[in-house]
């Protein structure tokens, strides 16, 4: 880790146009000690244009879409992204005042691979705030990678599934275990931060977030699934074996997974298996 090098701090951002300002305006954009991306992915709104209206940010706008894939471009593939340590943001999120130096603080002080920020809202935030401490949990609205980690990432050459939905669970084992292994997990590897939070919108009854909401179901379902085979990989050679696309593996996984039996998810997860299924060829 050099010293010298900024925080960088990571915006990930699809069709975002409602939010984004906000999400912006809550960032020390100001502070040089930060350097502020926005990576925009396969949008089809005023995303990218909204944020390229803020001073200090520096917009990325790629066509593709998918998180994960994403992830991979900017983190893996773009050269001069150099930070001491990396914090990301998601483009609906809010950050409360003074978290983002509080992450940075715990991975200065702390034999850690990443810290993560608490939800501040919501109706269930009591529950996720008591799961995610016992469990040293990681969302992925808010969260930063120590930069000797992101090092260790990219001289393995380990990358995300590009068609991974989400980015915080695998990477919340890969920093338990060290890039290892479930052999070597370590929870204290992964620290919460009580001093970090964030904000999101909560769903409304509009036609537009309903709909919206249900193909999150559907990709948490989806996860879910994923979840399944990503721990199967953990288990065994660890996060070095894992596939370009996991796609590829669900012809062999497939045949052993059903919908759950709760009657809110069942229908999400019968839709899910119908398009791994697609997927898979």
């Amino acid at each position: 880790m050099t010293p010298n090098l900024p925080i960088i701090v990571t915006v990930l951002a699809h069709n975002e146009e409602r939010r984004i300002a906000r999400c912006l305006e809550s960032l020390p954009l100001d502070d040089p000690a930060y350097a502020v991306h926005v990576v925009v992915n396969g949008t089809n709104d005023r995303t990218a244009e909204i944020a390229d209206g803020f001073a200090d940010v520096t917009v990325h706008d790629w066509e593709q879409g998918g998180k994960a894939r994403s992830w991979n471009r900017f983190m893996l593939d773009t050269p001069g992204i150099d930070g001491r340590h990396f914090v990301f943001v998601d483009g609906d999120a809010e950050v409360v005042s003074g978290s983002i130096p509080a992450l940075v603080a715990a991975l200065d002080a702390n034999p850690i691979n990443a810290a993560t920020a608490y939800p501040a809202n919501g109706r269930r935030v009591e529950a996720y705030r008591e799961q995610m401490a016992r469990e040293h949990g990681l969302f992925g609205d808010l969260y930063a990678l120590h930069g000797d980690f992101v090092a260790l990432m990219r001289g393995e050459g380990i990358r995300l599934p590009e068609d991974l939905i989400g980015d915080d669970g695998l990477l919340c084992a890969m920093a338990k275990t060290d890039l290892s292994n479930e052999n070597d997990w370590q929870d204290a590897r992964v620290m919460p931060v009580e001093a970090a939070g964030f904000l999101c919108d909560p769903v409304s009854l509009t036609p537009r977030d309903l709909a919206l909401q249900a193909r999150r179901m559907r990709n948490y379902s989806v996860r879910h699934f994923q979840n399944r085979i990503i721990s199967d990989i953990m288990r065994g050679a660890g996060p070095k074996s894992l596939p370009q696309r996991l796609a590829s593996l669900y012809p062999q996984y497939l045949p052993g997974f059903r919908p759950r039996r709760d009657p809110t998810i069942w229908w999400f997860d019968r839709q899910a298996l119908k398009a791994m299924r697609r997927a898979a060829g």
